[in-house]
């Protein structure tokens, strides 16, 4: 793990960052958009796709770390290069264009103040997506896919799982929850995670519903590319549980997460 980034053992990753903004200015610097035109993705080939994985203010300590381990971890594992404010890789147009995947994680709790860290680079990543890029949010990351504010990338919206109607969860703390994945109960890490809003008839995937029947997990086309988002964190290791002091009653399992990525980047045509 890179020394810059330690792993944080005992402090809530996803509060610890909500002071960071003023660190706004030198991420809108190092990652503004500065390319008249959109960059088509790295072409897709045999092996291993290459993913960005953004760390620096807009998401919570070992949040990116998590989101590669899942990445690497996956049937057909990725090759995760970080990029951010204070990484050798910027997210900026020339970057993203030898990617196919671009992972936006976990962030502290201020959907306004993630906005304003990443929102130099807005351009730059619709455009990708645009063009065939494979955007993967997980809960800051997902209300980011949303446009109020975010990236614009969904047929639809986000807003907070626990102000819709009969939610099982009521607070921002870290906690366990129920949700249906392709029809099956099962259980996952959340804290204050979005859900999704989709316009009627939208065409995406919807992997899974929340109890009271509100949008978990999806993946929607953007273009010639597509947007996988998770409310809940299917890349929340045995760690997370750990510090939370909370268990799983399915164990901690990561084959959600596996599913999310591989519907998101696989090929045109298969879901």
């Amino acid at each position: 793990m890179d020394p810059r980034y330690p792993r944080e053992r005992n402090v809530d990753r996803r509060r610890l960052l909500a002071a960071a903004a003023p660190a706004a200015a030198a991420l809108l610097a190092a990652c503004s958009d500065s390319a008249p035109a959109p960059r088509r993705p790295g072409r897709r080939r045999r092996g291993r796709p290459r993913a960005l994985v953004y760390r620096g203010p807009a998401v919570c300590p070992g949040c990116a770390e998590s989101a590669a381990a899942l990445l690497r971890g996956a049937p057909r594992p990725c090759a995760v290069t970080y990029c951010g404010p204070r990484e050798r890789v910027p997210l900026s147009a020339d970057s993203l264009a030898d990617a196919e995947v671009y992972v936006q994680a976990g962030g502290p709790d201020d959907v306004d103040g993630a906005w304003t860290e990443v929102r130099g680079s807005a351009r730059a990543v619709r455009e990708w997506v645009r063009a065939g890029g494979r955007y993967l949010g997980f809960c800051m990351g997902g209300y980011l896919a949303g446009s109020d504010p975010g990236f614009g990338l969904l047929p639809g919206d986000t807003d907070a799982y626990t102000t819709t109607p009969g939610a099982s969860v009521r607070t921002s703390r870290d906690t366990v929850i129920a949700v249906r994945w392709r029809g099956r109960e099962r259980h996952m890490y959340f804290q204050d995670g979005p859900y999704f809003d989709l316009r009627k008839g939208a065409d995406a995937t919807v992997l899974a519903t929340y109890g009271n029947g509100t949008v978990a997990a999806l993946v929607a086309p953007f273009g010639e590319g597509r947007v996988g988002v998770s409310g809940p964190h299917p890349e929340a290791d045995r760690s997370w549980y750990d510090e939370a002091g909370l268990s799983n009653p399915d164990g901690v399992r990561l084959d959600l997460g596996h599913d999310l990525v591989e519907v998101t980047t696989a090929a045109s045509g298969r879901r």
